[in-house]
């Protein structure tokens, strides 16, 4: 029954957000946002009931209801505006901008994001991490102040960099790592209309290669993985690798979005924000070498806290093919190109 529960609510976050993006008015826009809230809910709680999923839902409720009630206030002001000549056109739409943004986890207004994503299962967080992203971004991208952007997409790389530097917890690592990734398509939104979906495509992809691994191994902790010396040798191998994937390393697959942003950004002669990115790029990629190196190079004796007993195996063929299009994703597809 309670499996049945659970693929209602995913079905309804699934359409909440197709409602967003299929919306032709901003009012249609926040009921398949609320519809997409009020699903996502439920699924977080489900497993194992503990203090830090309790926390986690109600954290981000309260956080997902104050920004649907600013965006819905936004509408509203928006609709009223020929009556209302005092109110500048700039104020709503940075403010609807702003829920948005708050919506998404993305800086300045990341504050609730790593503590509720610690607070989730790996799959859980991977939605959040990934799906719950997409019906907002949709939003974003036909609401584009370029001023208020830009200060946005230095901030979430500057966030998601320095963030993850101190962090012994893989969930709120991968949280800071998201809200780094979220700068960067918000930079490719800014110049492009399609290039931001394609670098999302990516990411999920990515994200959920590895979350899954992840969810597997049933690692939660940095210290969780000095047991790797006993681990699979091909596991370690597709771990180490799809880390570098996604922090943008050629000549693996997470290095394609973040070349065709970089060639977009030359393009258009933003050589400042470049420099910036690609600064704040080396300093994530800092963080998943210190987790390969754990796997690599350090050697512990098993300890009975350690969790990899608990490995299941029955997923992992299809969790190392979705691992081997990560790592070689973009050698398949240059070989493609030139064969066309």
């Amino acid at each position: 029954m309670k499996k049945i529960s659970n693929n209602i609510f995913l079905i309804m976050l699934i359409f909440g957000s197709l409602i967003t993006i299929s919306a032709n008015s901003w009012l249609g826009a926040w009921m398949g946002l609320e519809i997409n809230l009020l699903s996502f809910i439920p699924l977080m709680n489900e497993g194992k009931k503990n203090l830090m999923t309790s926390e986690s839902s109600l954290k981000y409720f309260l956080t997902q209801a104050f920004a649907s009630s600013i965006l819905l206030f936004a509408i509203i002001l928006m609709m009223m505006s020929f009556n209302l000549n005092w109110i500048n056109n700039n104020f709503y739409e940075l403010l609807i901008l702003s829920t948005l943004l708050l919506k998404n986890g993305a800086a300045p207004f990341h504050f609730w994001f790593p503590g509720v994503m610690e607070g989730l299962s790996w799959i859980n967080g991977l939605i959040l991490m990934t799906w719950q992203k997409i019906a907002p971004l949709m939003l974003i991208s036909y609401n584009i102040n370029y001023n208020f952007f830009l200060v946005a997409i230095i901030l979430s790389m500057i966030i998601g960099a320095l963030g993850g530097l101190n962090q012994t917890s893989l969930r709120k690592l991968m949280a800071f790592s998201s809200i780094n990734h979220l700068g960067w398509m918000l930079m490719a939104m800014m110049n492009n209309e399609l290039l931001w979906l394609i670098y999302f495509i990516f990411y999920f992809f990515l994200s959920m290669s590895i979350v899954l691994l992840f969810n597997n191994l049933k690692l939660f902790h940095f210290n969780q993985i000095f047991n790797f010396s006993m681990m699979n040798p091909v596991i370690k191998f597709f771990l180490f690798l799809n880390l570098l994937s996604l922090g943008g390393l050629p000549p693996f697959l997470g290095f394609l979005p973040k070349w065709l942003v970089i060639q977009n950004l030359v393009e258009t002669h933003q050589l400042f924000l470049l420099f910036i990115s690609v600064c704040l790029t080396l300093i994530t990629l800092y963080y998943y070498l210190r987790m390969s190196y754990s796997i690599y190079m350090l050697n512990f004796n098993k300890n009975s806290w350690m969790l990899t007993d608990n490995f299941n195996t029955k997923n992992m063929p299809f969790i190392l093919t979705m691992n081997f299009f990560s790592i070689m994703g973009l050698m398949i597809i240059s070989l493609i190109y030139l064969i066309l």
